[in-house]
Parts: structure tokens; sequence; C-alpha cells
């Protein structure tokens, strides 16, 4: 299946955290990466927005090109009808997409398109295809398309605007999805992004998140491996207590 062995790769390495760059000094972007690699994190996380799906606009394929880095490259398209963008994403380098069920009318064709997808670092590997959900949207939008994916992210926050705290509502939705993945025997990964702090980091992964995106509590400009080593150590401290 396309994008399995990277899902596979990222079930063994679960859970773990993805982190998001934009908050990181850009000028420095590879040196912020090293230290990343350094800390035993395997991800980095771009937020793509484009300004009409939410308000704020980031980055584009240019911005995913120019990063050298071993790290895979979780791409998270908050854009609209993303079915004749995706293929500039993959081009670019992204080893994970993730679209939003919100995104369009034919989200169902999007994942299939980017099933047939090569990846540009590395052939073998495949495109993991992702979905992403907005807090306010129904759960029930995923089930059709569960056949067409490798990783479901439930938004913790409404997307494009900052200093958001986390959705407390969020815990029974991952309970909720959790229970339809395994009702449809998928083998489906589950993200949860959006309000993640150094202090809930260790209750987000005992909720049962495989991937927790983080951005600015690990780049907070003075201490980013740090940060990442700290949520990394939490996060295996508290699934080792939930074992």
């Amino acid at each position: 299946m396309a994008g399995g062995s990277i899902r596979d790769r990222l079930r063994e390495l679960a859970p773990t955290i993805s982190v998001g760059v934009l908050t990181a000094d850009l000028l420095s972007l590879g040196t912020e990466l090293a230290l990343l690699e350094e800390a035993g994190a395997r991800l980095i996380h771009v937020d793509v927005m484009d300004g009409c799906f939410c308000p704020a606009m980031t980055v584009g394929p240019p911005f995913i090109k120019a990063i050298k880095t071993s790290l895979l490259k979780d791409v998270h398209l908050m854009i609209e009808q993303p079915l004749g963008k995706v293929g500039d994403y993959v081009a670019a380098g992204a080893d994970m997409v993730t679209v939003h069920v919100e995104a369009g009318r034919h989200i169902h064709r999007v994942l299939q398109v980017l099933g047939t997808m090569t990846n540009a670092n590395d052939s073998s590997r495949g495109v993991l295809r992702g979905l992403a959900v907005n807090p306010g949207t129904p759960l029930e939008t995923v089930r059709p398309l569960l056949s067409e994916l490798e990783m479901v992210t439930l938004l913790a926050v409404n997307p494009g605007w900052s200093g958001q705290r986390f959705i407390v509502s969020t815990q029974q939705r991952l309970q909720e999805l959790w229970a339809m993945i395994h009702r449809a025997g998928r083998d489906i990964l589950v993200a949860v992004d959006g309000g993640v702090t150094k202090e809930n980091v260790g209750d987000i992964a005992q909720m049962g998140a495989d991937i927790i995106v983080t951005g600015s509590a690990v780049f907070d400009g003075k201490a980013p491996k740090e940060n990442a080593e700290f949520m990394l150590r939490t996060i295996s401290a508290a699934t080792q207590v939930k074992g």
C-alpha cells in the first residue's frame, strides 16, 4: 500500500513528536534541524496555509524543497481545493501529505491520487496519506475515507489562530476515532495537532495519540534540543505508566 513503509516505520516509533519548523529560526534552519536529530526527533511538520482555508498564510512547495534533512517531512496542507496542488508538494519532497476533510468536494479523489505518487526522496517508501479534521467537524466524515489513508489528524485547536488552548473534547473525539478505526479493521496512525505544551504532552500521549504535533514548545528561541528531548522522555514515561 502507498505510504505503508513510512507508516510501519512510524508505528515502531509511536508515540512520538512531529516538530513544526515555522517557529524555528529560519535563518539558521539547518542548525535547528540538526539539533532535532541529535535529540532523537524523526519528523518535522510544515503547516501550509493559503489565507483562504484559514486566515494565515505561510509557505509553499519551494520552502519544502529547500529543507535539507534526513528527517521525514510531514506536510499539513490547510489549503482549499488541494486536488491540483498536492503533486507540487510531493515533488518538493513531502514524505507525508495531510489534507483536510473540509478542504474540498473531492477529498476521496485527492487521497486516491496521492496513493499513486512517488516519493521524491526515496521511491521505495511511498507517500503517507493523511486526513485532518477540524474540531467542529463530525468524525463521521472520516469513515468513507478510511480505505484511502494511513493517518488521521485531529486538530485540537481551530487552524490559523495563534495562542489557543488545547480543546478538552479532543480526548473524547480521539476515543471515538480509535473505535471507528478498530471497527474498520484498518492500521491507521492517529495524530493530535494544536495546543501541545511541555505541560500537557504526557497527558496527550496517554490519550492514545501516535504522533503529537508540536512547534513553539520545542522552538522557543532558547533550547530546542533540550525541549525536544524533554517531550520525547515525557511521552515515553507517560505511555509506560499507561501500559
